[in-house]
């Protein structure tokens, strides 16, 4: 099957400053991408074209079709959420079904009805008489009730607190997606989303610096603790990263042999977390 999404060689200049410095990539159907940088490294840019919300150079395709021609095409097949807290708070929720319904064609009003019924919301109840969590709700009710081929995260839980963040995407996972669906996510609570993802993007001034599946990343890329009388060896193999903790040092590493890591001490998978520290390194400086 095609891909979803295909770029290459993305170009997005704001001034004399590249938002988008050359990024290639392609998102095939049925995955769950998160796509990951330091603020100002191109996430958000990358998402607006692929949106069609803004203009860029390059070769790009989402669904079979070009953004920045067929804009109008490609939404009837995409849903973007920005921010779960994007509701106006005078809303209410059979108003807010209403509107969906009426801007979005692969809306089902059954599917939301079925969705809003397993929760505490009423037709008439306001926005501004939810919880954070009663808003989540409400929010995942209408976007679980689109039937989009591809959907699009941008920081979608920025200001809910551990539970409410961990419920948007357990329900998202369980009730949502399947293998007929794209998901492309950007967040900063990468440990958060660690288990849903199939693939991982990193993207650092406008380029995308890894693009792997979680599969590849486990065999790729490697952790271990090292005791301080092995660390010069452990030095020698180019570590992407090392960092100190309980008085032993630890070194992730990528594509070195697992047996020959295993003589310097505990080889684990490393997290994204760890992962992204280490290869952005000196980008904070």
């Amino acid at each position: 099957m095609s891909a979803v999404v295909q770029a290459r060689n993305l170009v997005k200049r704001f001034g004399a400053n590249r938002a988008l410095d050359g990024a290639s990539f392609s998102i095939a159907p049925g995955r769950i991408v998160g796509l990951i940088g330091p603020n100002g490294a191109g996430k958000t840019t990358a998402l607006k074209a692929m949106l069609g919300l803004t203009d860029v150079e390059g070769e790009l395709s989402v669904l079979g079709l070009d953004p920045r021609k067929q804009r109008h095409e490609l939404m009837q097949q995409v849903c973007f959420i920005a921010d779960v807290a994007v509701l106006p708070r005078w809303i209410r929720v059979r108003e807010a079904v209403d509107f969906v319904a009426g801007v979005h064609p692969r809306f089902s009003r059954e599917k939301c009805r079925h969705f809003i019924e397993r929760t505490k919301l009423k037709p008439d109840m306001r926005v501004r008489e939810m919880s954070k969590g009663m808003i989540v709700q409400l929010h995942l009710a209408l976007v679980m009730a689109i039937d989009a081929k591809l959907l699009v995260l941008d920081e979608p839980t920025l200001g809910l607190d551990i539970l409410y963040r961990k419920e948007f995407y357990q329900s998202l996972l369980n009730d949502y997606f399947d293998d007929e669906k794209t998901i492309v996510v950007t967040t900063h609570q990468v440990e958060e989303i660690e288990h849903i993802l199939t693939d991982l993007m990193f993207i650092r001034d406008g380029k995308i610096i890894l693009d792997t599946s979680m599969d590849d990343l486990a065999e790729r890329f490697a952790e271990v603790m090292v005791a301080p009388d092995k660390a010069e060896r452990a030095r020698a193999l180019s570590p992407l990263g090392e960092r100190q903790i309980f008085g032993k040092s630890i070194f992730l590493f990528d594509g070195v042999d697992k047996p020959r890591l295993a003589e310097l001490g505990e080889v684990h998978k490393p997290s994204i977390a760890d992962l992204f520290v280490a290869t952005m390194k000196g980008t904070y400086a």
